[in-house]
This record gives C-alpha cells, structure tokens and sequence, in this order.
C-alpha cells in the first residue's frame, strides 16, 4: 500500500476488501456472472476524488493490472459479480421485467470520509450481455460512458447526492448505435443500486415474501433508525419520498434535467443514478426537453417536480402489501409536494442571495423565472451574474443586462429585488461571497462534453482531463478556464441527446 502525503493508506485495486451484502439476498435477486472481456482496454480517465472515497490509489488505477480489472477482463479477489433483477414504468408505461442489461455489480467495499456510507457498491457498467439485456448488447460507448462520468462528479461537487464514477475504461471493439461506434466500461459506486423498479418487480409478480425481503435488507442496511418505528415500512416510504422531494428540488435548483425519469432510474436512497440523456439549463425554457427519445416532454425541465411524485406513489403502491393500509401509504406520499415546497423556496433564497423570508417573494421568483422564460436567458450565468449586483449602482448590472433581450423588464424586475434586499440591509460583498457559494460558474454543457468525447475518441484524453478538474471546483472563478463558463457557441444548438445517450 501507499502513504499519501494526508497520512491516509491508499491501496492497489486488488487489494479492494469485497464484501457481497446483496449478493447475500436469495439467488431469485440477481444472476451470477461473469463480465465478458473486451480486447485491448485501456484508461479513458479516473477520478482521484472518487477513488479516495474507497482508500484506493488514483496514479495505480492507470497500471494494466486495474485497467484489466475495471474493463471486466480480471475478476477482483473477493467480489461476486452479480447482475440484479428489478421492473419498471417506462415513460408512464409498465414495462415489466428490465434489470441490470449492462452492468455487473461486483461487491461493496469500506468507504472512507467523507462520504457517509459505511460501504460502497462498485458496478461495471457496459461490461457484458446478462440474462437482462433483452435485445441489447450490453455494452456501452465511449461517447456515453465520459458523459456518465463527467456528471457523476460534476453533480457531486456540486453538492448533489448522486452516484459517482471512478473511472472510464475503452476498447477499439466496435459497437453499433446509430452508427458504429467503440465500447467503454465506466465503473460507478454508490451505497446500493436498488431502486424503485426493484420493489415493483416483486409486487406486480405477486411474490410478497420477495418483497419484504428486500425491504428488510433496505431499511437493516441504509435505514436502521426505521427499524424502531411503530409502522418501518411505511416509515421507509415516507423516508425515501422525502430524499426524492429534496433530490427533485436540487435538481431544479441547478438546472439539471435528468431526462429519463423511469421508475427503474430512481434510487431507493435519493440518489442521481443512471445518467443517460441528461442536460443542463442553457437558454431557460420551463418546456426544455433534452432526451430527443422524449416525444411528449414527460420528463421536461418544468415535469421533473411532478415525475418525481409520480414515482413515488408507483413504489407507495409497490410497497402496499408490507405497509398495509391504503391511506397509511397515501400519507407518506402525500408529504412529497410540501417537503419540495419547502426546499425549493429554500434553495431560491439562498440563489438570490435572501436571508430571510417574506410574505412575496414567492411573487418576486415568479417574475424571475418569467422574465428568464420570456427572455431566455442563460440559466447558469444569470444566477452568478446575479451576484455581481451593486445595491446602490444599477450602472455596473449591464453584464447582467446584456443577458436580456428586453433590457427595461429586467430593470423593472431588478428594482424589485433591489427594494426586497434593502428589505434585510443586504451588503454586497457578503451577499456575493453566499451567493456565489451556491451558483455555479462552471456546470457540464452539453458542447463541453462534446469536445472531450472528440478528442477521446481520437485517444486525446488530455480535454477529459481538464474539465473534470474545472467540474470539480464549479464555484471557484478559475479565471485561468474563463472560456469554459461562457455561453456556448452557435453549433451547440444542433447537438441532440437521447436514451442511447
């Protein structure tokens, strides 16, 4: 092992101690497996932040010997690999049987500070066929696979709970999507990859015993505390209906759409997971929709609050069985609306800057996301424009100004907000220094990662590189990576993202 500068032991890939709690649950949960090699891996990119989470030594996972293990070509000494078994509502539709079609879970291991779980699950995603897979190959590309990574731990620096991704392997195998393009392997980590999909999989196939099962493995191992309440599976839905409210709000706060919504996407533990489609606010429209595959907008910028509801009266009525009554199950859920309430408004004080509460600011955001609607204005750079704002000198808004078309609404509105900080003696340098803590100057734009994808797939991984380490710091000014907070360029509007994304 390696003694890092922090005093703290970093270890080799191989010496990872593997523990396997779901593969524990009986053989019904999952399937034994092996990943199915690729020719010729090699590293992509790796997260050192993700891998300090696990002890692991970031330089060694370039070494061939954890390249060859994080490809699926090694079996890891002590891990189990397992594809898991779960259904599903896909875009408001039963879908039935899904599972893990192409990732294999290979065990847990110790997690260090500062992340809170005890353990973590490492999983290979793109590693192979399962018995899941239906008419996939259970692969995934390149192209897909730096995007899931990249946002994994741009989301996480940003404050967002979330799967993260430790690294990104390729191969020059050839796998068709729209054209022929070539395979990758990212391997992701969170607590547990369960999600509501899981527990739905055993109510709609009437196997109860299945059902609890899980939700004793669930609440024994992420939710002890629940274990002491009068009625724990009910507490358990009103626990993860309350992270799902507080993980919609985040998400609307930074302007994140996640773009497949599905019940088989949505963590048991209020996670980010599953990132496909997913896009970042540019020119604000409450409608956006950024999965192309999307056709009815279910999982638009303005849906997203209402999905996640949705979601979770589709696992309230999974759940039924084991929390009894009917009204019992709609009072967990019926928390969700106010819980979203509540941390939205919270989450938009703390973006403007606001201290405290008032009877109308609920009117002052109105007028906010309606001048930015009818303006379309850059979501990222209004927010952290907004905190450049001089209480006693509009002359130095007009970076702010010039990211309005009509220039006199927005100084009707800035005239509101002005009054409403005088309201608390709001002082500029303070206000500034709050707000900027909270309103990202760099989030991952579609053209970003696009740029990266090119020259990786060129086997430049040099662009990878950077913008992870400019994501990893979304607050900081970084003035030496300036370009990377503008706005994005012409030919950005013709970039499209959809499921094979």
């Amino acid at each position: 092992m390696n003694a890092p500068a922090d005093g703290r032991l970093r270890q080799q890939a191989d010496q990872l101690p593997f523990s396997n709690s779901f593969a524990a649950l009986p053989p019904v949960f999952h399937t034994r497996l092996q990943p199915t090699p690729v020719p010729a891996p090699y590293l992509v990119g790796a997260s050192a932040n993700a891998a300090a989470l696990i002890g692991l030594d970031a330089d060694a996972l370039a070494r061939q010997e954890a390249v060859d293990a994080f490809s699926g070509n090694a079996i890891l000494p002590g891990s189990e690999p397992l594809a898991a078994v779960y259904s599903g509502h896909q875009f408001g539709v039963w879908a039935g049987q899904l599972g893990d079609g192409r990732a294999i879970l290979l065990g847990d291991v110790p997690a260090r500070d500062p992340w809170p779980p005890a353990r973590l699950e490492l999983q290979l995603k793109g590693a192979g066929m399962t018995p899941y897979s239906r008419m996939g190959d259970g692969r995934a590309v390149l192209r897909s696979s730096i995007r899931e990574y990249l946002c994994s731990e741009a989301m996480a620096a940003l404050g967002i709970p979330t799967s993260r991704a430790l690294c990104v392997t390729g191969s020059d195998m050839p796998v068709m999507r729209e054209t022929v393009e070539t395979a990758a392997i990212v391997t992701r980590m969170a607590p547990s990859f369960i999600r509501f999909g899981s527990f739905e999989h055993w109510f709609y196939n009437e196997r109860n015993e299945e059902l609890k099962l899980l939700a004793d493995h669930v609440i024994d191992r992420f939710y002890p505390a629940l274990r002491d309440e009068a009625q724990p599976y009910r507490a358990l839905l009103s626990e993860v209906t309350r992270r799902t409210a507080d993980l919609m709000a985040q998400w609307q706060a930074v302007g994140f759409m996640h773009g497949v919504m599905n019940t088989d996407n949505m963590s048991i533990l209020g996670l980010t997971i599953d990132y496909g489609p997913f896009g970042f606010m540019e020119a604000f429209d409450a409608r956006h929709i950024c999965n192309h595959s999307d056709h009815q907008g279910r999982y638009s910028y303005q849906m997203q609050p209402r999905i996640g509801q949705w979601n979770c009266f589709a696992l309230a009525q999974a759940l039924l069985p084991l929390v009894g009554e009917v009204e019992d199950a709609q009072a967990a859920v019926e928390s969700y609306k106010p819980t979203y309430d509540a941390k939205f408004n919270q989450l938009l004080h703390a973006k403007l800057g606001l201290l405290d509460t008032q009877p109308d600011d609920d009117k002052l955001f109105e007028a906010m996301f309606g001048l930015m609607q009818n303006n379309h204005v850059d979501f990222t750079l209004f927010f952290r424009q907004l905190g450049n704002l001089k209480l006693e000198n509009p002359q130095a808004d007009e970076p702010l100004r010039d990211l309005f078309i009509d220039r006199p609404a927005f100084d009707a509105w800035a005239l509101q907000y002005r009054s409403r900080l005088r309201q608390e003696n709001s002082r500029d340098e303070d206000r500034k220094a709050r707000m900027h803590s909270v309103n990202p100057k760099y989030v991952l734009r579609n053209y970003l990662a696009q740029v990266a994808i090119e020259k990786a797939q060129n086997k430049d991984f040099s662009e990878l590189a950077r913008l992870l380490s400019i994501l990893e710091k979304p607050f900081d000014e970084q003035p030496e990576n300036e370009q990377y907070a503008d706005l994005p360029p012409d030919w950005a509007s013709t970039l499209e993202v959809s499921c094979s994304s």
